[in-house]
């Protein structure tokens, strides 16, 4: 499991880093720039083959040192590279769901990951059902294969929105660049940030299960932030429609009712895991992982907060902040790793844990500040969306009950 958690790290900040610097800029200029589709489009793949075969370039120079310098053996650098065909198919994965996403359309791209990590989910199954033994090697292996038939499906449902004309041009490539340059920086810092706990882990301890630990927890709270970078996906098109030209209130709106209604879902979630961590774990990873149940209670404490964080972000790129979010994102890595370098010395193995978390508290109040400043969020207003939204389901659900009562014959 520390294996596979260094394997994912690596893989993860791949393909979310580029997502960063492409589907958001891609969106973007598509939502303002309808005439110019082919172009924008064109340049955008072209760029991403161009990072994907400078990340395939580093892996075959440099995996074999990565995989020293955790401490991982010879086999993380096998894994990475057998990775390597999803990496090349990921490359028309990402740009067809940048496509569909330009055009409000989700159902292809649930498809894509649905299938994708279900047919994943199936072959691990089948393999613990029948007790056959494997390899992280043969794992690796399934997931390219699954991640091929994945991008097969998202074709086929993306392809109506396909131009099938080539024109690239370096102007759109310049923007691209210029605008996702600050994202993508970001994006490197923000993952690098979600991740660095798991990082310092393996680097200071050398403990393989405490890095499985840390990441069975990471897995469980990426559970509570599901609803959030959903809504990112939704938030992201509608905003780069909005025409900003006329002030800030629409994007002020969607922001603040957008966390309003993330709040009436997470919160409930992350205190009962909270709560109840052991029996949580217990169930979703088995009793050899309890011992990161203090781990995932602090991650829920982040969960109560990261919608906040999470998409004010996203609305300081679309309004023109991208260097402003990129310097926040920077500084806030840095406060991470100091403060987890300290409490790794105070409170050992889970000192990483803690740090993280005061470091998620302290960046969602400067992010909140500055979002303040900039688009005048009033959280009074977060607050008023969430019981809003909190009186609309109690409705639903009453009306529902009403209707299924037995009506009385006089």
């Amino acid at each position: 499991m520390g294996l596979w958690a260094f394997f994912l790290v690596v893989t993860t900040l791949f393909e979310t880093t580029k997502s960063y610097l492409l589907k958001n800029a891609h969106i973007k200029f598509v939502g303002n720039n309808n005439s110019e589709k082919a172009s924008i489009a064109s340049s955008s793949i072209i760029i991403n083959a161009t990072i994907t075969a400078l990340f395939i370039g580093f892996l075959f120079l440099f995996s074999g040192q990565l995989s020293f310098w955790l401490g991982a053996g010879n086999e993380l650098d096998q894994m990475l590279k057998w990775y390597i065909p999803a990496m090349v198919f990921l490359v028309l994965f990402s740009h067809l769901e940048a496509v569909s996403q330009s055009h409000l359309d989700f159902k292809g791209v649930f498809a894509g990951y649905f299938v994708r990590q279900i047919l994943f989910f199936t072959i691990v199954l089948i393999y613990a059902v029948f007790k056959i033994p494997f390899s992280l090697i043969q794992l690796v292996i399934f997931q390219s294969v699954c991640t091929v038939i994945g991008t097969l499906v998202i074709f086929l449902f993306s392809k109506k929105y396909l131009l099938y004309v080539f024109k690239p041009s370096m102007k759109w490539i310049k923007k691209l660049l210029g605008f996702g340059g600050y994202i993508f920086g970001s994006g490197i810092a923000t993952n690098i940030f979600a991740n660095l706990d798991q990082l310092m882990i393996a680097k200071f301890t050398s403990s393989k299960a405490m890095v499985a630990n840390y990441n069975a927890a990471i897995r469980i709270s990426a559970l509570v932030d599901i609803p959030s970078y959903s809504a990112a996906e939704i938030l992201l098109p509608k905003v780069s429609q909005v025409d900003i030209t006329e002030g800030f209130e629409k994007v002020k709106y969607l922001y603040e009712r957008m966390v309003g209604v993330l709040l009436c879902f997470t919160v409930p979630v992350a205190l009962i895991i909270f709560f109840f961590p052991h029996f949580v774990i217990k169930v979703i990873a088995g009793s050899q992982y309890e011992e990161s149940s203090f781990i995932l209670q602090m991650y829920m404490i982040s969960a109560l907060i990261k919608p906040i964080q999470n998409q004010a972000a996203n609305i300081l790129l679309y309004i023109g902040k991208a260097r402003l979010c990129f310097l926040l994102n920077l500084i806030f890595l840095g406060v991470n790793f100091g403060l987890n370098c300290f409490f790794l010395i105070k409170l050992g193995a889970y000192g990483a844990a803690v740090g993280s978390v005061i470091a998620c508290a302290l960046a969602t109040i400067a992010w909140s500040i500055v979002l303040h400043k900039n688009i005048n969020v009033k959280y009074f207003n977060i607050a008023k969306y969430a019981a809003e939204t909190y009186k609309t389901i109690f409705a639903k659900v009453f009306l529902i009950m009403k209707l299924k009562q037995p009506k009385t014959v006089v």
